[in-house]
C-alpha cells in the first residue's frame, strides 16, 4: 500500500458528511488514504483490524473457507466497523479485486467519532454496526429470519427420488428436506439428483435416503445474513435449514442471499453509474421498495433510510445528466441542476415525484434555451421512466419558469420576500429546500445564504411563512383522539405525510428562516435551531422525538405494505397499531401541535 493525500473525498461519503467540517484538518492528520493493488489483502479473518476501511474507488471481496466469496463491496461501502466497535478483530478475510483506493480510520479515532458526534454515531447504534456499513445493510444487518423462506418443503426418507424431483418441479424449488416426524434426517438438492442419480444411471425408484446429505448443518433464525453466507461457503453447500429449539422453521439459500444483497444502496448506485439508458436504471430503481424494507427491518433510523433512498434518486439524476450531455453535446454555459421538495431535503421514502429546477450561468443567451430545454426533457423523462412521476404542479426544469439564469433566481427570491402573497409563500416553501445535484455548484454559492439573510430581516415575510406553516395540522381531535379522514378511499385513516411529517417539515423551514440556517434536511434544521437558540432545549428534545416517531411509523407502515406485495402509501388506520403505539403516536402529534402553537405566537424564542 502507498498513501495519498486529501481527506475531502471521505468527507463527501455518507455518513462522514454528517461530521463537522472543521474536523477536516484533524482527520486529515490521522486518517490514511491508501491504494491496495489488485489481489492485495486488506485484512485477514481473526486478525486485528488496522481500523475502519472506507472504499473510495475500486472493489473488494470477502472470503470464507477455501477462498469462497461471501460478499463484494464497492465505492461508498465500509468494512471492519463491527470488529472495530467490539473486539477489534476482522470477521472475514477481505482483499481487493482491482486497484482499490481506501481510507483507513484508526480504531480509537473511529470510536471517538461515534461516541462524540451523535448524528454520526446514530448510523452505527441501531443495528448498523456491521461490516456492511451505512450502504450495504442487507446481509450484514438483517437476520436470517428476515431472509429465509418460512415454508420448507419436506418428504419422508422412504419417498422415491422421482417423487422428490416432482416436488421440486411443482414447487419451483431446488431442495427438499427429508424428515421423519419432527427429526431432520437429511436434505436432497437438484444437484444431488444430477450428480448422484442421473450421472450414476440409478433408477428414480430408489429412496431419497440413499442420496440425501444426512444430518445437514442448520442455522438459527437470529443469525445474520452474512453468517449464513459464510457458513454456506465454509461447508461448500447452497442451502441451509433454519432451526429454532430443534424445530425446522425455514430454509435459506445462496439465491436468497444474493438477491437481497443486490438490493443494497451501494450496489444499486454502482449499477446506476454504469447504466447506458433510463430503462436500465429503472430496473435498478425497482429494487427501492426492497431496500426500504431491508433498512426498516435492520432498525436503521428514519433519517438514514430516507437519505439512502434519496442517494439512489441523486445517482439516477446525475447519470441522466451525463447521458444528456453525451447526446446533446457540452452545455453552452455552465448550469446547476437542483432538487427541491423531499429529494432536496433528502427525505424521500417509497412514494416520490419530481421537483427540480435549472440555475443557469448569467452569461446564457436566448438561443441557448433550446439546449437546456432538451436537457431538462431528457432528464425529466428519464426520471419518469424510473418511476418518479412528473410533478403535478409542473415544478420541474422542463417548465421555462424554473429554468432561468442565476440573476433571475435572485430576483425570484427577492420578489417573494418583498411581496409574500399566497403564491409567493408556496413557492418560497418549495424553493427554500433547494439542494445542488449536478453541474456547476458555484452557481448556488451564496445564493441560499443571501436569500435566508434577506428573509430573516423581513418580519412580515417571516410572519407569512409562519402562518403558511400552520396550514397542515396533526390529526388530533378536540379530546386528544385521532382526527380520521371521514370519507373517500382512505376513510378512517390518517395521512402520515400531510398530517404527520409535513407539519414538522414546515416548522423546520420556519426555524431555518428565523435563524438564517442553511441546513436543508428537516432533522438537521431542528438540531441547528436548537444549537443556535432559535429553539429551546426542551422544544428541541420533544420535537426531535416526535418527528422520529412519526417518520418511523410512516416507514414501518410502508415496509409492511411492501411485504404484503402492495404499493406503499402514506395512509394508515390507527387500529393497525397496538395500544402502546397509538398512545405514543398520539403524544407525538400533540407535541407537533404544541410547537405549531408556539410558532403561531411568533415569539422571539420558538418552542
Amino acid at each position: 500500500m502507498h498513501a495519498t493525500q486529501s481527506i475531502d473525498a471521505l468527507l463527501r461519503h455518507p455518513p462522514f458528511d454528517m461530521l463537522p467540517q472543521d474536523l477536516g484538518p484533524e482527520l486529515d492528520a490521522k486518517i490514511t488514504r491508501s491504494i491496495v493493488p489488485a489481489g492485495g489483502l486488506l485484512f485477514e479473518k481473526g486478525q486485528p483490524l488496522a481500523g475502519v476501511y472506507v472504499i473510495e474507488t475500486g472493489a473488494t471481496q470477502s472470503e470464507g473457507a477455501g477462498g469462497a466469496i461471501v460478499s463484494r463491496r464497492g465505492p461508498g461501502d465500509m468494512l471492519g466497523q463491527k470488529g472495530t466497535l467490539s473486539d477489534g478483530l476482522a470477521r472475514v478475510t477481505t482483499r481487493a479485486t482491482e486497484d482499490t483506493g481506501v481510507f483507513i480510520i484508526p480504531p480509537d479515532l473511529f470510536r471517538n467519532l461515534v461516541r462524540h458526534h451523535p448524528t454520526f454515531g446514530a448510523w452505527f447504534e441501531r443495528g448498523n454496526t456491521n461490516d456492511g456499513g451505512a450502504y450495504a445493510t442487507g446481509l450484514t444487518a438483517l437476520k436470517v429470519a428476515d431472509l429465509m423462506s418460512a415454508t420448507p418443503v419436506t418428504c419422508l426418507p422412504i419417498a422415491t427420488v422421482t417423487e422428490a424431483a416432482r416436488l421440486m418441479r411443482d414447487r419451483r424449488i431446488n431442495s427438499v428436506l427429508v424428515t421423519d416426524g419432527t427429526d431432520l434426517d437429511g436434505i436432497v438438492t437438484s444437484r444431488d439428483l444430477t450428480g448422484k442419480v442421473l450421472a450414476e444411471g440409478l433408477s428414480g425408484d430408489i429412496p431419497v435416503s440413499r442420496i440425501m446429505t444426512p444430518h445437514p448443518v442448520t442455522i438459527p433464525p437470529s443469525a445474520l445474513g452474512l453468517d449464513a453466507l459464510i457458513m454456506l461457503a465454509d461447508h461448500g453447500i447452497s442451502h441451509l435449514p433454519v432451526a429454532e429449539d430443534g424445530a425446522i422453521i425455514g430454509m435459506i439459500g445462496k439465491t436468497d442471499l444474493f438477491r437481497h444483497q443486490a438490493a443494497t444502496a451501494s450496489h444499486m448506485i454502482s449499477e446506476i453509474v454504469e447504466a447506458c439508458d433510463a430503462a436500465s436504471m429503472a430496473a435498478v430503481v425497482a429494487r427501492t421498495p426492497e431496500l426500504l424494507g431491508q433498512l426498516v427491518s435492520a432498525g436503521v433510523s428514519p433519517q438514514a433510510i430516507c437519505r439512502r433512498i434519496s442517494d439512489v434518486t441523486d445517482a439516477v439524476t446525475r447519470r441522466l445528466l451525463i447521458l444528456a450531455e453525451q447526446k446533446l453535446g457540452p452545455p453552452p454555459v455552465p448550469y446547476l441542476w437542483a432538487a427541491c421538495g423531499s429529494q432536496g431535503r433528502r427525505e424521500q421514502t417509497g412514494v416520490s415525484d419530481q421537483d427540480n429546477c435549472l440555475i443557469l450561468d448569467d452569461g446564457v443567451l436566448p438561443e441557448h434555451d433550446a439546449y437546456f430545454a432538451a436537457l431538462a426533457k431528457f432528464v425529466s423523462d428519464g426520471l419518469a421512466v424510473c418511476g418518479y412521476i412528473y410533478c403535478p404542479g409542473d415544478m420541474m426544469a422542463t417548465n421555462p419558469r424554473w429554468r432561468q439564469p442565476r440573476r433571475v433566481w435572485r430576483d425570484y427570491f427577492q420578489g417573494w420576500i418583498a411581496k409574500p402573497d399566497t403564491e409567493a409563500q408556496m413557492l418560497a416553501s418549495v424553493m427554500f429546500d433547494l439542494r445542488p445535484i449536478g453541474g456547476e455548484r458555484d452557481l448556488f454559492e451564496n445564493l441560499h445564504a443571501e436569500t435566508l439573510a434577506a428573509a430573516r430581516s423581513n418580519s412580515i415575510f417571516v410572519a407569512h411563512m409562519v402562518s403558511n406553516s400552520l396550514k397542515h395540522t396533526p390529526p388530533i381531535s378536540l379530546f386528544r383522539g385521532f382526527a380520521l379522514i371521514r370519507s373517500g378511499e382512505h376513510k378512517n385513516q390518517v395521512d402520515l405525510k400531510h398530517s404527520g411529517v409535513v407539519p414538522v417539515v414546515d416548522l423546520g423551514r420556519v426555524y431555518a428562516l428565523k435563524g438564517a440556517l442553511e441546513e436543508v434536511n428537516t432533522r438537521d434544521r431542528i438540531e441547528a435551531a436548537g444549537a443556535s437558540g432559535v429553539l429551546s432545549p426542551s422544544g428541541l428534545a420533544e420535537l426531535l422525538d416526535a418527528y422520529d416517531l412519526i417518520a418511523d411509523t410512516r416507514l414501518r407502515h410502508q415496509a409492511a405494505q411492501i411485504r404484503r406485495g402492495e404499493k406503499p402509501d402514506n395512509f394508515m388506520a390507527p387500529g393497525d397499531l397496538s395500544d402502546l403505539e397509538r398512545n405514543h403516536l398520539r403524544d407525538a402529534f400533540m407535541v407537533v401541535k404544541t410547537m405549531q402553537s408556539a410558532a403561531g405566537h411568533n415569539t422571539g424564542m420558538l418552542g
